[in-house]
């Protein structure tokens, strides 16, 4: 089977991004796979399998290789006796903006490109952890309480404290804070501020359990992942999300009731059909008194979430064979036509 990665972006995330990717390579060894990496100026290149090293984007050795085009059904590198085109499907694991904003989704759907991620409705939707909650409230999912703050509402925050500061479009814990007091609360607003407009206040509490469950949608039917429970402190800073980027070994399964595991399941399918038909997702749930609470969307999960897959490169295939078609309209001019014979023209 042959697809591309496609990687990199201009966002904060744009180094995690490489990290998943070359992550996914070792993991699709089965696969005939290209490497397709967008600069933070939204330049693409083809990038050489064994320059795979993160420290070919370090280097800005990346810029040495040949350029690639968007075209309508793939990419082309263009040369002075010609072009060639990668008309292969794409794994979008371009973390962040750019990747889970809707962006990339969209620049592939108007160049038909057949690609795995969320579409530009889902990426919308998931990028942005206020219109999340929205979202899944609107479904029967269940989500903690929250405030939605910017800079001229800082100093309305009525969560009693312990409560977790976070930027609303960021992944990878980036910006996050736990504020315990009032000494606390300045510098955790100034941090995440640097990172969004938008920041979330909710409620941080102690020993909550934690399950993290990914999947898809494939030929009408689900295919879950293991439910991981991750081992933290408090909660996952950076530095721990950044390693879990590179896994590739296969978690261990969490100790739970097949009674909850169903019920994450039901809540993950809630959330996962049909709005994210086409991408493999990850959903992190809070356990709370046997309820359970959508924490957040991972619409691009780091490295795909290989680790939670017994058959990672299997769930891929399987994806590939059944990704969503957009519908091909055909422009006939009629109504033109109909108007200028009327008018004799």
């Amino acid at each position: 089977m042959k697809c591309a990665l496609l990687f990199g972006g201009a966002s904060y995330e744009h180094e995690i991004s490489i990290v998943s990717a070359i992550t996914v390579k070792g993991k699709l060894s089965r696969f005939e796979l290209s490497y397709i990496f967008c600069d933070q100026d939204h330049t693409f290149y083809l990038i050489e399998a064994s320059k795979m090293k993160a420290t070919t984007f370090s280097r800005g050795e990346h810029r040495k290789m040949p350029q690639l085009f968007m075209t309508n059904g793939g990419f082309e590198q263009r040369g002075l006796f010609g072009s060639k085109k990668f008309d292969m499907p794409v794994i979008n694991i371009i973390h962040g903006g750019d990747g889970e904003d809707g962006s990339i989704a969209a620049m592939l759907d108007f160049y038909s490109i057949p690609f795995i991620g969320p579409r530009k409705e889902a990426s919308m939707l998931s990028f942005d952890k206020h219109y999340t909650k929205w979202m899944a409230n609107s479904l029967g999912v269940k989500i903690l309480p929250f405030e939605a703050i910017t800079q001229t509402s800082r100093n309305d925050i009525k969560t009693a404290y312990p409560f977790i500061v976070k930027p609303a479009r960021l992944g990878s814990s980036i910006g996050v804070s736990v504020v315990q007091d009032v000494s606390e609360l300045e510098y955790a607003l100034d941090v995440a501020f640097e990172f969004d407009t938008v920041l979330l206040i909710e409620p941080f509490i102690s020993g909550v359990k934690e399950y993290n469950l990914a999947g898809f949608s494939a030929r009408g039917e689900m295919t879950y992942s293991i439910v991981e429970e991750p081992q933290k402190a408090e909660f996952l800073d950076f530095e721990k999300k950044y390693l879990d980027f590179s896994r590739s070994s296969t978690v261990a399964e969490a100790p739970i009731s097949q009674e909850l595991v169903q019920q994450l399941k039901t809540a993950f399918k809630v959330i996962y059909s049909p709005l994210f038909e086409g991408a493999i997702i990850r959903c992190d749930f809070f356990v709370i008194d046997d309820e359970v609470y959508l924490n957040e969307v991972n619409p691009i999960p780091g490295s795909m979430a290989n680790y939670l897959f017994e058959d990672f490169q299997g769930a891929v295939n399987k994806l590939l064979g059944s990704l969503p078609t957009k519908k091909e309209i055909r422009i006939q001019y009629d109504y033109i036509h109909s108007i200028s014979s009327a008018k004799g023209k």
